[in-house]
């Protein structure tokens, strides 16, 4: 019945009825029918899907104006929803109508005087979105309040005294909201007091909490894993090929403690490369629908904090019976490829199997060996020197191969930041990607792909690694800013091929506006998501994609190997599994989904905090950075190691600057000085705010106040109004979230160049020099 409805309210001749009239269109009969009838149109018009009229008539909602879509509040209090095939529609603060953030509302879209821009009020809160958060508790004339952490979220809190648990004030605790009354005034309750706001590790904790990332494992699933061998059975042996006498290591960071990956490669007696991927078989171990695998489905990702990694699966599988420690046997599921010399996967075989690591290798170590300047390393893994050297032919192989597809390696740096033993950060450093970090990749890369060509072709249910093709819209921006900056890009935006952004990242490569580009590019990009079905992958240019090589910390390549085992191993193909597996797996992909947002924008917090509080170290101190970004409201100004901090328009003292939006400069009026991206620019860091997670810099030079005006003032607002937002629905702060960390770090279809500054304490401007250093974070493969 739900289907004929929508059908009937979506066909062409459909003219709004009244429930009476529709009944008797559908010719319902007799009470039982229609009293389900009626919880129908009530349950879509909860919804949102459609609307009921003043006079009682329904329609659906689209077709008069209205929209359902989840809501982002900036802190200023204006919100931009998010609606699906549609630009975001920005909401002013008094048009929210107590709308909250994270909300899924229904929002009526306004006639607007921003030509194409998209302007709406909120009708109706479908459903609240924040149920739970963290905040520091305080009191104001013994009653109880809550200021949530999330600047985003402008509700009042308001904590009756027999729900407090005892806080006091300055305690980070995490409340429960149990009413919503009127004026923005919420009533909740403490579930949990974490601990004073200054004590260490609980600001890295608040962020944890205020994601749903939950740090303890469930009571049966560390009983589960208490129960499984440290050592392999004779059981698990069999049916599986024997691989432990093949010359296979794992090569990863230094500090990496989850083994999940290792390779070997051979020359065939054709000319071709014969290279096996042998991954951890967590699938053995986490059993579908066992207390681990339901912990392991809630994460979606381990996740990967500045001082700490909150795993996927407890430390006793992760770090033990599952990680490829050396020269101890293990269970894997290996991919082995046939390559050509052109790079082409002619041939392939998945199977079952046992190996035994000749060696547990470091990036490290093997870009000695590669560059051959470390003798006492080469003395050390002699015997291995020549596989080495045989894994960097065949990754140049496939990295060639890739490129000529149109693959995009958007080569953006990433921060590693050290902490102290208190949590304070010293330093912030770029993660190193050397010449193995390469190879690892390209390896990586290969398995996926072939794994998803195997299972699209076997047409079966499975879980695919998609990125779609942009849309068009999303690229106008992008295209605006590379034309101003003197880039022309091959073809229209309906048909543009991944080669076409290629090449723009290639001309950028090396010069200031770099970083820019290639951030603005991946921002005009779709994000990549799980999905059932096979897409493809646009950044990569690969037709088939999937996750496969890393089950240890992602639920995807868990489920990945789950399917290979019945598919394959099993040989179970029986209309019942089929219809199973297609039943869960497109919610197996929306919730993946959205815990690796979770995980980034976590991750992205946390380093945005740090990077905030190391920088209060540096107050009245000059640098020398890149403007990253240009709006409205001021430039980004991006130092060598990724922090990035705000020279708002205001302190611009020296002229007054209008915003020229076709070139993405700041142009003053009196002047003519102009500041654009990829200019370098002298800073001078005049505040850090650690909980806010801003940086504010100021030109070197720049008076503390602006001459006196001889002509009209220009509107310097900043981001406090309508005419000072972002298209993308995203209005930027001094946060380095808002520009170069606005990307995807964690998703393994991006892999960053990384260097290692270091601060030079010279007089005068400081600068960030490269150093190359070790990532501590496990590298995305």
């Amino acid at each position: 019945m739900r289907n004929t409805v929508l059908e009937l309210l979506g066909s062409s001749h459909y003219e709004a009825m009244t429930i009476d009239e529709l009944v008797d269109y559908l010719q319902i009969e007799g009470t039982e029918a229609f009293k389900e009838f009626v919880k129908l149109m009530v349950a879509l018009e909860d919804e949102g899907v459609v609307v009921r009229s003043k006079n009682d008539r329904y329609d659906l909602a689209r077709e008069l104006g209205f929209y359902k879509g989840i809501i982002s509040i900036h802190p200023k209090g204006f919100g931009f929803v998010e609606i699906d095939d549609m630009d975001d529609v920005y909401i002013r603060n008094e048009d929210l109508n107590g709308a909250l953030h994270k909300d899924t509302v229904l929002v009526k879209i306004l006639p607007s005087s921003k030509g194409d821009s998209l302007e709406g009020e909120i009708v109706q809160v479908l459903e609240r979105g924040m149920k739970e958060f963290i905040g520091t508790y305080y009191e104001i004339k013994q009653v109880g309040y809550v200021k949530p952490d999330n600047s985003r979220y402008h509700a009042v809190v308001a904590i009756p005294k027999n729900k407090s648990k005892g806080a006091v004030r300055d305690h980070k605790v995490r409340v429960k909201i149990v009413d919503y009354l009127e004026n923005n005034v919420v009533k909740a309750e403490v579930l949990e007091i974490l601990g004073h706001k200054n004590d260490p590790g609980i600001d890295i904790l608040s962020v944890v909490y205020k994601y749903d990332i939950v740090p303890e494992f469930s009571k049966d699933a560390l009983e589960q894993a208490a129960a499984i061998p440290t050592e392999l059975d004779a059981d698990s042996y069999k049916g599986r090929r024997d691989l432990r006498g093949e010359t296979i290591v794992t090569i990863d960071g230094d500090d990496a403690k989850d083994l999940d990956d290792a390779v070997h490669v051979k020359m065939l007696d054709n000319g071709n490369y014969l290279l096996g991927v042998s991954i951890a078989d967590v699938s053995y171990y986490v059993t579908e629908g066992s207390p681990l695998d339901r912990d392991a489905y809630f994460r979606g990702t381990s996740v990967y904090l500045v001082d700490r990694v909150i795993p996927m699966i407890p430390h006793r599988l992760s770090n033990g019976i599952c990680s490829l420690n050396p020269q101890v046997d293990r269970l894997t599921i290996t991919c082995e490829m046939e390559i050509s010399p052109k790079g082409e996967v002619v041939n392939h075989e998945i199977f079952p199997s046992v190996i035994n690591t000749t060696e547990r290798m470091t990036y490290h170590n093997v870009n000695l060996i590669l560059q051959g300047e470390d003798q006492e390393v080469l003395n050390r893994y002699e015997a291995l020197v020549p596989n080495f050297h045989l894994m960097y032919e065949l990754s140049q192989i496939l990295r060639k191969a890739r490129h000529d597809r149109g693959s995009i390696d958007f080569d953006l740096d990433e921060a590693k930041i050290i902490v102290d033993e208190y949590g304070f950060p010293t330093g912030v450093e770029l993660r190193d990607r050397g010449i193995a970090e390469r190879i690892i990749e390209d390896f990586m890369l290969a398995a996926n792909e072939t794994v998803a060509e195997h299972f699209h072709w076997m047409d079966v249910p499975f879980i695919y690694r998609v990125h779609e093709h942009p849309k068009p819209e999303k690229l106008e921006r992008f295209y605006k800013l590379a034309r101003a900056l003197g880039y022309e890009i091959k073809g229209t935006r309906e048909h543009v091929h991944p080669k076409a952004l290629q090449m723009i990242t290639e001309a950028v490569q090396g010069k200031p506006e770099h970083a820019a580009i290639n951030t603005m590019m991946l921002r005009s990009l779709q994000k990549a998501k799980y999905s059932e079905e096979s897409l493809g992958h646009f950044g990569l240019a690969a037709e088939f994609y999937t996750h496969f090589t890393s089950p240890i910390r992602r639920y995807p390549d868990l489920i990945v190997h789950r399917l290979i085992r019945r598919y394959l191993f099993e040989q179970d193909l029986s209309n019942e599994t089929l219809t199973y597996y297609n039943t869960i797996m497109p919610e197996i992909g929306l919730q993946t989904s959205k815990r690796e947002r979770d995980a980034i924008d976590a991750e992205r917090e946390v380093e945005d905090m740090k990077k905030a509080e190391y920088m209060t170290q540096f107050i009245d101190e000059e640098f020398e950075g890149v403007i990253s970004s240009v709006t409205k409201w001021g430039m980004y100004v991006e130092l060598p190691n990724t922090v990035e901090g705000l020279v708002h328009v205001n302190d611009l003292t020296d002229d007054y600057y209008e915003f020229d939006e076709d070139n993405l400069a700041l142009i003053g009026r009196r002047t003519k000085t102009m500041y654009k991206l990829g200019d370098v620019v002298k800073v001078v860091v005049v505040a850090a705010s650690k909980e806010e997670r801003t940086i504010d810099f100021q030109l070197v030079g720049m008076s503390k106040s602006r001459p006196k005006r001889s002509f009209k003032r220009i509107d310097t607002r900043g981001a406090s109004g309508a005419n000072d937002r972002r298209r993308d629905g995203k209005p930027k702060t001094s946060s380095s979230s808002n520009s170069r960390n606005n990307r995807n770090k964690k998703s393994s279809d991006r892999f960053n160049d990384n260097k290692k500054p270091k601060r030079k304490n010279n007089k005068g401007s400081k600068n960030f020099s490269n150093q190359k250093s070790n990532s501590q974070k496990k590298s995305n493969k």
